[in-house]
Protein backbone atom coordinates (compact mmCIF):
# COMPACT_ATOMS: atom_id res chain seq x y z
CA UNK A 1 0.00 0.00 0.00
CA UNK A 2 1.30 3.50 -0.98
CA UNK A 3 1.31 6.30 1.53
CA UNK A 4 -0.29 8.78 0.25
CA UNK A 5 -0.33 12.52 2.44
CA UNK A 6 -4.20 13.51 1.56
CA UNK A 7 -5.19 10.30 3.11
CA UNK A 8 -3.74 11.80 6.59
CA UNK A 9 -6.79 13.93 6.71
CA UNK A 10 -9.11 10.93 6.22
CA UNK A 11 -7.24 8.91 9.22
CA UNK A 12 -7.47 11.89 11.61
CA UNK A 13 -11.34 11.58 10.75
CA UNK A 14 -11.51 8.17 11.69
CA UNK A 15 -9.55 8.50 15.02
CA UNK A 16 -10.75 12.45 16.23
CA UNK A 17 -13.59 13.16 14.36
CA UNK A 18 -14.84 16.22 16.07
CA UNK A 19 -11.61 17.59 17.44
CA UNK A 20 -10.93 20.93 15.81
CA UNK A 21 -8.76 21.05 12.62
CA UNK A 22 -9.17 24.44 11.48
CA UNK A 23 -9.69 28.32 12.30
CA UNK A 24 -9.85 30.24 9.28
CA UNK A 25 -9.85 33.58 10.84
CA UNK A 26 -10.58 35.80 7.98
CA UNK A 27 -13.49 33.94 6.91
CA UNK A 28 -14.87 33.08 10.78
CA UNK A 29 -15.38 29.56 10.11
CA UNK A 30 -14.15 26.56 12.24
CA UNK A 31 -13.90 22.67 10.84
CA UNK A 32 -13.53 19.41 12.83
CA UNK A 33 -11.54 16.90 11.17
CA UNK A 34 -14.46 15.47 10.03
CA UNK A 35 -15.90 18.10 8.57
CA UNK A 36 -12.35 19.81 6.93
CA UNK A 37 -11.48 15.55 5.59
CA UNK A 38 -15.44 15.59 3.93
CA UNK A 39 -14.57 18.80 2.19
CA UNK A 40 -11.06 17.84 1.01
CA UNK A 41 -12.82 14.72 -0.31
CA UNK A 42 -15.41 16.69 -2.19
CA UNK A 43 -12.10 18.45 -3.94
CA UNK A 44 -10.85 15.26 -5.39
CA UNK A 45 -14.53 14.22 -6.64
CA UNK A 46 -14.94 17.13 -8.36
CA UNK A 47 -11.46 16.98 -9.92
CA UNK A 48 -11.86 13.50 -11.15
CA UNK A 49 -15.44 13.95 -11.91
CA UNK A 50 -13.63 16.91 -14.54
CA UNK A 51 -10.98 14.36 -15.79
CA UNK A 52 -7.79 14.88 -13.23
CA UNK A 53 -5.37 12.11 -13.70
CA UNK A 54 -2.67 11.15 -11.59
CA UNK A 55 0.20 13.62 -12.09
CA UNK A 56 -1.82 16.55 -13.71
CA UNK A 57 -1.04 19.65 -12.05
CA UNK A 58 -3.20 22.25 -10.86
CA UNK A 59 -2.22 25.72 -9.64
CA UNK A 60 -3.76 27.66 -6.15
CA UNK A 61 -3.70 31.54 -6.44
CA UNK A 62 -4.95 31.63 -2.65
CA UNK A 63 -4.82 34.00 -0.14
CA UNK A 64 -4.19 31.44 3.32
CA UNK A 65 -7.69 29.76 4.87
CA UNK A 66 -9.32 26.44 5.17
CA UNK A 67 -9.57 26.68 0.99
CA UNK A 68 -5.92 25.94 0.14
CA UNK A 69 -5.43 23.48 2.88
CA UNK A 70 -8.65 21.24 1.64
CA UNK A 71 -7.89 21.46 -1.79
CA UNK A 72 -4.01 20.58 -1.16
CA UNK A 73 -5.20 17.46 0.38
CA UNK A 74 -7.91 16.97 -2.02
CA UNK A 75 -5.71 17.28 -4.56
CA UNK A 76 -2.85 14.38 -2.50
CA UNK A 77 -6.05 12.02 -2.38
CA UNK A 78 -5.97 11.53 -6.07
CA UNK A 79 -2.87 12.06 -7.47
CA UNK A 80 -3.22 16.04 -8.44
CA UNK A 81 0.07 18.27 -8.09
CA UNK A 82 -0.43 21.21 -5.84
CA UNK A 83 1.48 24.46 -7.72
CA UNK A 84 1.21 26.71 -4.89
CA UNK A 85 1.63 30.07 -6.69
CA UNK A 86 2.62 33.50 -4.84
CA UNK A 87 0.26 36.02 -5.17
CA UNK A 88 3.03 38.91 -4.68
CA UNK A 89 4.28 37.91 -8.41
CA UNK A 90 3.07 40.17 -11.30
CA UNK A 91 1.18 38.57 -14.43
CA UNK A 92 4.14 37.69 -16.33
CA UNK A 93 6.05 35.72 -13.62
CA UNK A 94 2.64 33.78 -13.03
CA UNK A 95 2.65 33.36 -16.46
CA UNK A 96 5.98 31.67 -17.12
CA UNK A 97 5.34 29.62 -13.80
CA UNK A 98 2.10 28.38 -15.27
CA UNK A 99 3.33 27.47 -18.48
CA UNK A 100 6.79 25.94 -17.23
CA UNK A 101 4.42 23.46 -15.17
CA UNK A 102 1.80 23.11 -17.10
CA UNK A 103 -1.38 23.56 -15.34
CA UNK A 104 -4.36 23.52 -16.57
CA UNK A 105 -6.24 24.06 -13.67
CA UNK A 106 -6.32 26.86 -11.65
CA UNK A 107 -7.99 28.43 -8.36
CA UNK A 108 -7.78 31.80 -7.17
CA UNK A 109 -9.25 33.84 -4.77
CA UNK A 110 -11.45 37.39 -5.26
CA UNK A 111 -8.41 39.46 -4.70
CA UNK A 112 -6.66 38.11 -7.66
CA UNK A 113 -9.85 38.27 -10.12
CA UNK A 114 -7.57 41.21 -12.00
CA UNK A 115 -4.78 38.88 -12.27
CA UNK A 116 -6.24 36.11 -13.25
CA UNK A 117 -8.50 38.04 -16.39
CA UNK A 118 -5.21 39.55 -17.09
CA UNK A 119 -4.13 35.78 -17.62
CA UNK A 120 -7.13 34.73 -19.07
CA UNK A 121 -7.04 37.23 -21.70
CA UNK A 122 -3.68 36.29 -23.13
CA UNK A 123 -5.05 32.83 -24.08
CA UNK A 124 -2.49 30.33 -24.80
CA UNK A 125 0.13 32.98 -25.04
CA UNK A 126 -0.44 33.47 -21.31
CA UNK A 127 -1.07 30.13 -20.11
CA UNK A 128 -2.58 26.69 -20.70
CA UNK A 129 -5.09 26.88 -17.65
CA UNK A 130 -8.41 25.79 -19.15
CA UNK A 131 -10.37 25.62 -16.34
CA UNK A 132 -10.16 28.55 -13.66
CA UNK A 133 -12.12 28.41 -10.77
CA UNK A 134 -12.96 31.51 -8.22
CA UNK A 135 -13.02 30.96 -4.77
CA UNK A 136 -14.95 33.36 -3.01
CA UNK A 137 -18.24 35.18 -3.48
CA UNK A 138 -20.55 33.98 -5.97
CA UNK A 139 -21.81 36.94 -7.17
CA UNK A 140 -17.68 37.96 -7.78
CA UNK A 141 -17.12 34.95 -9.88
CA UNK A 142 -16.48 36.16 -13.63
CA UNK A 143 -18.58 34.55 -16.50
CA UNK A 144 -15.04 32.51 -17.67
CA UNK A 145 -15.05 31.00 -14.33
CA UNK A 146 -16.53 28.30 -12.35
CA UNK A 147 -17.59 29.03 -8.41
CA UNK A 148 -15.85 26.93 -5.94
CA UNK A 149 -18.83 26.39 -3.77
CA UNK A 150 -20.88 25.09 -6.75
CA UNK A 151 -18.34 22.70 -8.07
CA UNK A 152 -17.99 20.99 -4.46
CA UNK A 153 -21.90 21.26 -4.01
CA UNK A 154 -22.37 19.26 -7.56
CA UNK A 155 -20.22 16.24 -5.50
CA UNK A 156 -20.38 13.77 -2.63
CA UNK A 157 -18.39 13.82 0.20
CA UNK A 158 -17.49 10.18 0.16
CA UNK A 159 -14.01 9.19 -0.07
CA UNK A 160 -12.32 8.84 -3.03
CA UNK A 161 -9.93 6.01 -3.94
CA UNK A 162 -6.52 6.77 -3.58
CA UNK A 163 -4.14 6.51 -6.82
CA UNK A 164 -1.38 7.87 -5.60
CA UNK A 165 1.62 7.96 -2.67
CA UNK A 166 5.44 7.30 -2.46
CA UNK A 167 7.38 8.64 -4.58
CA UNK A 168 4.66 10.07 -6.56
CA UNK A 169 4.28 13.99 -6.97
CA UNK A 170 2.33 15.80 -4.28
CA UNK A 171 3.47 19.42 -4.96
CA UNK A 172 5.74 21.40 -6.63
CA UNK A 173 6.61 24.54 -5.33
CA UNK A 174 8.60 27.30 -7.28
CA UNK A 175 11.78 29.14 -5.82
CA UNK A 176 13.82 31.75 -7.85
CA UNK A 177 17.12 30.45 -9.86
CA UNK A 178 20.47 32.55 -10.25
CA UNK A 179 19.52 32.93 -14.15
CA UNK A 180 16.69 35.13 -12.62
CA UNK A 181 14.21 32.14 -13.93
CA UNK A 182 12.44 30.43 -11.12
CA UNK A 183 12.29 26.65 -10.75
CA UNK A 184 10.45 24.56 -9.55
CA UNK A 185 10.86 22.15 -6.52
CA UNK A 186 9.12 18.76 -6.82
CA UNK A 187 8.28 17.04 -3.15
CA UNK A 188 6.81 13.63 -3.54
CA UNK A 189 4.36 12.32 -0.93
CA UNK A 190 7.45 10.33 0.73
CA UNK A 191 9.52 13.51 0.58
CA UNK A 192 6.94 15.48 2.16
CA UNK A 193 6.06 12.26 5.19
CA UNK A 194 10.12 12.05 5.78
CA UNK A 195 9.92 16.39 6.29
CA UNK A 196 7.00 15.75 9.08
CA UNK A 197 8.08 12.58 10.89
CA UNK A 198 11.65 14.50 11.09
CA UNK A 199 9.86 17.86 12.08
CA UNK A 200 7.89 15.80 14.92
CA UNK A 201 10.80 13.81 15.81
CA UNK A 202 12.81 17.49 16.62
CA UNK A 203 10.85 20.22 17.78
CA UNK A 204 9.12 20.80 20.48
CA UNK A 205 5.74 19.85 19.33
CA UNK A 206 2.94 18.43 21.33
CA UNK A 207 -0.28 16.59 20.26
CA UNK A 208 -3.31 19.00 19.97
CA UNK A 209 -0.79 22.16 20.05
CA UNK A 210 -2.63 24.93 18.68
CA UNK A 211 -0.67 26.20 16.02
CA UNK A 212 -0.72 29.86 14.82
CA UNK A 213 -0.14 29.79 10.96
CA UNK A 214 0.35 33.84 9.63
CA UNK A 215 2.81 33.30 7.12
CA UNK A 216 1.96 32.40 3.44
CA UNK A 217 1.09 28.97 2.92
CA UNK A 218 2.87 29.11 -0.68
CA UNK A 219 5.89 28.74 1.44
CA UNK A 220 6.99 25.15 2.92
CA UNK A 221 8.30 27.31 6.17
CA UNK A 222 4.39 27.99 6.43
CA UNK A 223 3.26 24.36 4.68
CA UNK A 224 5.40 21.98 6.45
CA UNK A 225 4.21 23.13 9.85
CA UNK A 226 0.16 22.93 9.05
CA UNK A 227 0.78 19.54 7.92
CA UNK A 228 2.95 18.23 10.81
CA UNK A 229 0.24 20.26 13.10
CA UNK A 230 -2.65 17.99 11.32
CA UNK A 231 -0.49 14.78 11.66
CA UNK A 232 -0.20 15.17 15.54
CA UNK A 233 -3.61 15.82 15.42
CA UNK A 234 -3.25 19.58 16.45
CA UNK A 235 -5.48 22.84 15.29
CA UNK A 236 -4.33 25.23 12.60
CA UNK A 237 -5.60 28.68 13.67
CA UNK A 238 -5.01 30.56 10.06
CA UNK A 239 -4.44 33.95 9.34
CA UNK A 240 -4.86 34.99 5.83
CA UNK A 241 -2.36 37.09 6.09
CA UNK A 242 0.12 38.79 8.48
CA UNK A 243 -1.29 41.22 11.21
CA UNK A 244 0.95 41.94 14.10
CA UNK A 245 -2.28 43.42 16.61
CA UNK A 246 -4.39 40.55 15.36
CA UNK A 247 -1.80 38.11 16.73
CA UNK A 248 -1.08 39.42 20.04
CA UNK A 249 -5.09 39.16 20.25
CA UNK A 250 -5.42 35.86 18.96
CA UNK A 251 -2.30 34.06 21.26
CA UNK A 252 -4.90 35.09 24.03
CA UNK A 253 -8.29 34.05 22.22
CA UNK A 254 -7.52 30.84 21.14
CA UNK A 255 -5.37 29.59 23.25
CA UNK A 256 -1.99 29.48 21.21
CA UNK A 257 0.69 27.65 21.62
CA UNK A 258 3.17 27.67 18.58
CA UNK A 259 3.67 29.74 16.15
CA UNK A 260 5.96 30.57 13.49
CA UNK A 261 7.77 34.27 12.43
CA UNK A 262 10.41 35.74 10.41
CA UNK A 263 12.54 38.19 12.30
CA UNK A 264 11.27 41.61 11.10
CA UNK A 265 7.44 39.95 11.53
CA UNK A 266 9.03 39.47 15.32
CA UNK A 267 10.30 43.10 14.74
CA UNK A 268 6.60 44.18 13.89
CA UNK A 269 5.21 42.28 17.17
CA UNK A 270 7.46 44.23 19.40
CA UNK A 271 6.17 47.71 18.43
CA UNK A 272 2.28 46.57 18.69
CA UNK A 273 2.63 44.52 21.82
CA UNK A 274 0.23 46.16 24.87
CA UNK A 275 0.92 44.13 28.34
CA UNK A 276 -2.00 45.33 29.73
CA UNK A 277 -4.55 43.90 27.19
CA UNK A 278 -2.54 40.85 25.37
CA UNK A 279 -1.88 37.44 26.94
CA UNK A 280 -0.03 35.28 25.70
CA UNK A 281 0.90 32.95 28.09
CA UNK A 282 -0.09 29.36 26.57
CA UNK A 283 2.35 30.60 24.03
CA UNK A 284 5.33 28.17 24.66
CA UNK A 285 7.69 28.92 21.98
CA UNK A 286 8.13 30.68 18.18
CA UNK A 287 9.67 29.15 15.22
CA UNK A 288 11.72 31.37 13.44
CA UNK A 289 14.00 31.47 10.29
CA UNK A 290 14.29 32.82 6.51
CA UNK A 291 17.39 34.95 7.84
CA UNK A 292 18.94 34.63 11.09
CA UNK A 293 17.79 35.87 14.05
CA UNK A 294 19.44 39.05 15.81
CA UNK A 295 20.58 38.02 19.47
CA UNK A 296 19.13 40.99 21.01
CA UNK A 297 15.30 39.93 19.17
CA UNK A 298 15.79 36.40 20.78
CA UNK A 299 16.99 37.99 24.28
CA UNK A 300 14.03 40.44 24.16
CA UNK A 301 11.52 37.53 23.81
CA UNK A 302 13.52 35.63 26.29
CA UNK A 303 12.50 38.18 28.85
CA UNK A 304 9.06 38.37 28.14
CA UNK A 305 9.36 34.82 28.83
CA UNK A 306 8.67 33.51 25.14
CA UNK A 307 11.48 31.40 22.95
CA UNK A 308 12.56 31.75 19.80
CA UNK A 309 13.88 29.09 18.28
CA UNK A 310 15.67 29.67 15.05
CA UNK A 311 15.35 26.99 12.07
CA UNK A 312 17.25 26.85 8.95
CA UNK A 313 16.05 24.95 5.78
CA UNK A 314 15.07 25.55 2.18
CA UNK A 315 12.43 24.52 -0.32
CA UNK A 316 14.73 21.91 -1.26
CA UNK A 317 14.61 20.48 1.76
CA UNK A 318 10.97 20.17 2.37
CA UNK A 319 12.21 22.81 4.95
CA UNK A 320 13.90 20.85 7.64
CA UNK A 321 17.95 21.27 8.11
CA UNK A 322 18.57 22.79 11.17
CA UNK A 323 16.86 23.88 14.91
CA UNK A 324 18.08 24.86 17.84
CA UNK A 325 16.66 22.80 20.85
CA UNK A 326 14.32 24.67 23.31
CA UNK A 327 17.34 23.17 26.09
CA UNK A 328 20.30 25.53 23.95
CA UNK A 329 18.10 28.22 22.50
CA UNK A 330 19.19 30.19 25.09
CA UNK A 331 22.65 29.71 25.87
CA UNK A 332 23.39 29.15 21.72
CA UNK A 333 21.35 32.26 20.93
CA UNK A 334 22.54 32.73 17.44
CA UNK A 335 22.70 29.46 16.07
CA UNK A 336 20.16 27.34 14.00
CA UNK A 337 21.41 24.34 16.32
CA UNK A 338 21.88 20.84 14.65
CA UNK A 339 20.46 18.45 11.99
CA UNK A 340 17.15 17.82 12.80
CA UNK A 341 16.14 13.98 13.56
CA UNK A 342 16.33 12.07 10.14
CA UNK A 343 18.59 14.43 8.96
CA UNK A 344 22.60 15.37 8.48
CA UNK A 345 24.10 17.92 7.95
CA UNK A 346 28.03 19.18 7.10
CA UNK A 347 29.75 22.17 6.35
CA UNK A 348 32.09 21.58 3.48
CA UNK A 349 35.07 23.74 2.37
CA UNK A 350 36.90 25.07 -0.64
CA UNK A 351 39.18 22.02 -0.80
CA UNK A 352 35.95 19.59 -1.00
CA UNK A 353 36.89 18.51 2.68
CA UNK A 354 34.73 18.40 5.82
CA UNK A 355 35.41 21.98 7.54
CA UNK A 356 36.89 22.20 10.74
CA UNK A 357 35.42 23.62 13.94
CA UNK A 358 35.47 27.34 13.70
CA UNK A 359 35.99 27.24 10.13
CA UNK A 360 33.13 27.89 7.67
CA UNK A 361 32.02 26.05 5.13
CA UNK A 362 29.51 25.18 2.68
CA UNK A 363 26.08 23.62 4.13
CA UNK A 364 25.35 20.28 2.53
CA UNK A 365 21.93 18.36 3.78
CA UNK A 366 20.84 14.68 3.41
CA UNK A 367 17.54 12.84 4.38
CA UNK A 368 14.90 11.22 3.12
CA UNK A 369 12.63 14.81 2.88
CA UNK A 370 15.37 16.35 0.49
CA UNK A 371 13.28 16.70 -3.00
CA UNK A 372 13.54 14.83 -6.24
CA UNK A 373 14.31 17.21 -8.10
CA UNK A 374 13.63 20.67 -9.97
CA UNK A 375 11.10 20.28 -12.34
CA UNK A 376 11.93 20.17 -16.21
CA UNK A 377 15.71 20.94 -14.79
CA UNK A 378 17.65 17.77 -14.93
CA UNK A 379 20.71 19.70 -15.25
CA UNK A 380 19.92 22.27 -12.25
CA UNK A 381 18.97 18.87 -10.25
CA UNK A 382 22.44 17.44 -11.23
CA UNK A 383 24.44 20.60 -10.34
CA UNK A 384 22.97 20.88 -7.25
CA UNK A 385 23.91 17.21 -5.62
CA UNK A 386 27.21 15.34 -4.37
CA UNK A 387 26.39 12.09 -4.39
CA UNK A 388 23.28 12.45 -2.16
CA UNK A 389 24.20 15.32 -0.24
CA UNK A 390 22.41 18.34 -1.16
CA UNK A 391 24.37 21.14 -1.70
CA UNK A 392 22.15 24.70 -0.29
CA UNK A 393 24.65 27.30 -1.26
CA UNK A 394 24.70 28.55 2.24
CA UNK A 395 28.11 29.38 4.80
CA UNK A 396 28.03 28.48 8.13
CA UNK A 397 30.62 27.38 10.78
CA UNK A 398 29.80 24.65 13.47
CA UNK A 399 31.09 25.02 17.04
CA UNK A 400 32.84 22.74 19.18
CA UNK A 401 29.38 21.60 20.11
CA UNK A 402 28.32 21.16 17.17
CA UNK A 403 26.02 24.00 16.39
CA UNK A 404 25.66 25.54 13.29
CA UNK A 405 26.13 29.14 12.71
CA UNK A 406 24.72 30.42 9.27
CA UNK A 407 27.19 33.29 8.23
CA UNK A 408 26.83 34.18 4.20
CA UNK A 409 25.71 32.92 1.31
CA UNK A 410 27.53 31.16 -1.64
CA UNK A 411 24.82 32.69 -4.50
CA UNK A 412 23.90 35.75 -3.94
CA UNK A 413 20.71 35.54 -2.96
CA UNK A 414 18.59 38.00 -0.55
CA UNK A 415 16.42 37.49 2.20
CA UNK A 416 13.67 40.22 2.45
CA UNK A 417 11.28 39.83 5.23
CA UNK A 418 11.61 36.22 4.45
CA UNK A 419 10.90 35.96 0.81
CA UNK A 420 13.96 34.58 -1.08
CA UNK A 421 15.25 37.60 -3.94
CA UNK A 422 17.70 36.47 -6.44
CA UNK A 423 20.14 39.83 -7.92
CA UNK A 424 19.76 37.58 -11.32
CA UNK A 425 16.00 38.03 -11.85
CA UNK A 426 16.53 41.92 -11.18
CA UNK A 427 19.78 42.45 -13.13
CA UNK A 428 18.00 41.23 -16.35
CA UNK A 429 15.23 43.88 -16.22
CA UNK A 430 17.38 46.54 -15.41
CA UNK A 431 19.67 45.46 -17.90
CA UNK A 432 16.91 45.99 -20.46
CA UNK A 433 16.32 49.56 -19.59
CA UNK A 434 17.63 51.88 -22.59
CA UNK A 435 21.10 53.34 -21.56
CA UNK A 436 22.08 51.45 -19.12
CA UNK A 437 25.60 49.51 -19.85
CA UNK A 438 25.97 47.35 -16.74
CA UNK A 439 24.35 46.57 -13.19
CA UNK A 440 24.53 44.57 -10.22
CA UNK A 441 22.10 43.89 -7.46
CA UNK A 442 23.32 43.25 -3.67
CA UNK A 443 21.53 42.91 -0.29
CA UNK A 444 21.57 46.19 2.27
CA UNK A 445 20.72 46.53 5.74
CA UNK A 446 16.58 47.12 6.36
CA UNK A 447 15.89 47.77 9.71
CA UNK A 448 12.65 46.61 8.41
CA UNK A 449 12.68 43.76 6.21
CA UNK A 450 16.04 42.74 7.08
CA UNK A 451 17.52 43.29 3.99
CA UNK A 452 16.82 44.94 0.61
CA UNK A 453 17.81 45.05 -3.04
CA UNK A 454 19.75 47.90 -4.02
CA UNK A 455 21.01 48.45 -7.71
CA UNK A 456 24.18 49.60 -9.07
CA UNK A 457 24.27 50.81 -11.99
CA UNK A 458 26.44 51.63 -14.96
CA UNK A 459 24.78 54.31 -17.44
CA UNK A 460 25.84 54.43 -21.38
CA UNK A 461 23.76 56.89 -21.15
CA UNK A 462 23.81 60.13 -18.75
CA UNK A 463 20.01 60.46 -18.85
CA UNK A 464 18.99 57.41 -17.43
CA UNK A 465 17.56 58.22 -13.86
CA UNK A 466 16.79 56.26 -10.89
CA UNK A 467 13.25 56.94 -11.68
CA UNK A 468 13.46 55.04 -15.23
CA UNK A 469 14.96 51.86 -12.99
CA UNK A 470 12.38 51.76 -10.47
CA UNK A 471 9.51 52.38 -13.29
CA UNK A 472 11.14 49.31 -15.50
CA UNK A 473 11.04 47.38 -12.11
CA UNK A 474 7.60 48.24 -11.17
CA UNK A 475 6.19 47.05 -14.14
CA UNK A 476 8.02 42.90 -14.65
CA UNK A 477 8.51 42.46 -10.83
CA UNK A 478 6.83 41.74 -7.66
CA UNK A 479 6.89 44.74 -4.70
CA UNK A 480 9.40 42.48 -2.46
CA UNK A 481 11.76 41.85 -5.30
CA UNK A 482 12.32 45.92 -6.83
CA UNK A 483 14.97 47.90 -5.22
CA UNK A 484 14.82 50.62 -2.94
CA UNK A 485 17.31 52.52 -4.11
CA UNK A 486 19.50 52.93 -7.37
CA UNK A 487 23.17 54.13 -7.10
CA UNK A 488 24.97 55.34 -9.93
CA UNK A 489 28.75 54.17 -10.54
CA UNK A 490 31.38 54.19 -13.34
CA UNK A 491 32.08 50.16 -13.44
CA UNK A 492 31.10 47.54 -11.63
CA UNK A 493 33.95 45.38 -10.34
CA UNK A 494 34.50 41.85 -11.53
CA UNK A 495 36.95 39.26 -11.28
CA UNK A 496 38.86 37.75 -14.44
CA UNK A 497 36.01 35.56 -15.11
CA UNK A 498 33.67 39.09 -15.29
CA UNK A 499 32.05 37.97 -12.09
CA UNK A 500 30.57 40.98 -10.43
CA UNK A 501 32.33 41.43 -6.74
CA UNK A 502 29.42 41.76 -4.90
CA UNK A 503 30.91 41.40 -1.59
CA UNK A 504 32.96 44.24 -2.80
CA UNK A 505 29.83 46.34 -3.52
CA UNK A 506 28.31 45.36 0.07
CA UNK A 507 31.55 46.59 1.45
CA UNK A 508 31.27 50.18 -0.43
CA UNK A 509 27.33 50.32 0.20
CA UNK A 510 27.10 49.11 3.95
CA UNK A 511 24.33 51.66 5.32
CA UNK A 512 21.04 50.86 5.89
CA UNK A 513 18.54 52.10 2.99
CA UNK A 514 14.69 53.37 4.25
Amino acid sequence: MKHNVGLHLTKRAQLNPRREAIFDVTADRRFTYAEANARSNRVANAMTAAGLAKGDRVATLLMNGHQFVESFYGLGKVGGVTVALNWRLVPDELSFILNDSGAETMLFGTQFIDVCAELHDRGADGTQVARWIHVGDASDTPEWAEHYETVLAAVSDEEPHAVAGDDDLLFIMYTSGTTGLPKGVMHSHSTTLWSMITGAATAEVRKGDRYLISLPLFHVGALNPLMTTLYQAGTCVIMSEFDPVRIWELFGEEKITVTLAVPAALQFMLLTLDTDQHDYSTLRWVMSGASPVPVTLIETYAGMGIEIHQVYGLTETGGPACLIDPDDAIAHAGSTGKAFFHTDVKLVGEDGDEAAHGEPGEVYVRGPHIMVGYWNRPDATEESFVDDWFKTGDIAVRDADGFVYIQDRVKDMIITGGENVYPAEIENIILGVEGVKDAAVIGVPSERWGESPMAVVVRADESVTEDAVFTACQQSLARFKQPVKVEFIEAIPRNPTGKALKRVLRDQYPDPVA
